[in-house]
């Protein structure tokens, strides 16, 4: 039996933030253009008002906000923090997607949308947290990479896994190659584990994140 189309009213409403190209971003976007998807990107927050996930935006007709996060390089400041949940706060968000958010997620943000913030990193968590995840898994000689989507929480890359897409990793790998490949998976994953989440399929055990059967 075909599920009937979620209405704007019922969908989850998603808050995306990015610092660059904003590939998963586009994912997702595109993911939410299905009446059948229930979830909608509502706005695209960034800390980079260059960067290319503001053209994207544009192209899908999303509203993006530009917050200045401090020169620091992986921090947020208080007041930036504080700025984007009120952000959140007028566009009614429902989940936060980090899609390539070149900062750690702390203070206001983190206590709003605690248990309602996800991330997609790409490596096979536990394993290669933080930048360059993809040159570790090669210089550590790993044979099987891929992409998690996990619940944020203060630490990086540690929160409860939600779901992860296994890549073989080829003799002939380079960085470039491998990244590519397991982009593509990201762009499967993260449109799923949103519509686990929107459609509360997800229950969160200590570590461990169950997914029931549903919709």
């Amino acid at each position: 039996m075909r599920i009937p189309c979620w209405t704007m009213r019922e969908k989850s409403r998603i808050a995306v933030l990015a610092s660059g190209r904003g590939s998963n971003f586009e994912a997702l976007a595109r993911a939410c253009l299905d009446c059948d998807y229930p979830a909608a990107v509502v706005v695209l927050i960034t800390d980079n008002p260059e960067a290319g996930a503001v053209s994207i935006a544009d192209s899908f007709n999303i509203e993006h906000v530009a917050v200045d996060c401090g020169p620091k390089k992986g921090s947020m400041s208080p007041e930036s923090s504080e700025k984007i949940t009120a952000v959140c706060a007028a566009h009614k968000i429902d989940v936060v997607c980090l899609a390539g958010f070149m900062r750690i997620v702390k203070g206001a943000l983190m206590a709003a949308y605690r248990g309602r913030m996800l991330n997609i990193h790409p490596a096979l968590l536990p394993s290669f947290r933080g930048l360059d995840a993809q040159r570790q898994a090669l210089e550590f000689g790993v044979r099987w990479s891929g992409c998690t989507v996990h619940f944020v929480d203060e630490g990086v890359d540690s929160g409860a896994i939600i779901l992860q897409r296994i890549v073989p990793v080829r003799s002939d790998d380079t960085v470039e190659s491998l990244s590519e490949r397991i982009l593509r998976e990201e762009h499967v994953a993260y449109p799923e584990a949103v519509r686990f989440y929107a459609t509360g399929r997800l229950r969160v055990e200590g570590r461990r994140v169950i997914i029931r059967e549903g919709v």
